[in-house]
């Protein structure tokens, strides 16, 4: 199974599309967006892949949450979690830095998907993988990054 993480958008609609792209040719089959994400006119342009968002610290959550809603996709607030293809899944924005260290220290993941930073970044904290896929704006090498699961091989793609 193969799903695309990205995050901090910042409202950046061409960059956003140009990343939709790369993830609708690769067959992408979920997204992950970690937070930032910065307009509701972002939201419309996820149409035709299923994505699960979170807020960033820059984000209007009641105006982005109505958005969501009314595209299809899930909002799962300041934290999400899911299980795909037998793997636990955490992602959150990266801001709230002790929720993010809490939250990879636990143990209980198999994959923690944060943004924040702007640095596209991946470590293993005991068993568990940390993904920073980078930004789409506001970075110097504009990038996301695509995770074939079950055995969370990442590979990063800078736009």
């Amino acid at each position: 199974m193969l799903i695309g993480v990205l995050s901090d958008t910042h409202g950046c609609v061409e960059a956003t599309r140009a990343a939709l792209r790369i993830f609708q040719e690769l067959e992408t089959e979920q997204l992950l967006h970690c937070g930032d994400i910065g307009s509701a006119s972002i939201i419309d342009l996820f149409d035709s892949l299923p994505t699960h968002f979170v807020f960033g610290n820059v984000d209007n959550r009641l105006l982005l949450r109505q958005a969501i809603d009314e595209g299809g996709h899930t909002c799962h607030g300041r934290f999400g979690s899911l299980e795909l293809a037998g793997k636990k899944i955490a992602f959150l924005h990266g801001d709230d830095g002790r929720l993010l260290s809490d939250t990879v220290a636990s143990g209980q993941w198999d994959l923690v998907c944060h943004g924040h930073t702007h640095h596209a970044a991946r470590v293993t904290v005991g068993s568990t993988v940390v993904l920073n896929p980078g930004a789409l704006v506001r970075s110097d090498s504009p990038s996301v990054a695509l995770v074939d699961l079950p055995a969370i091989r990442i590979s990063p793609i800078t736009l």
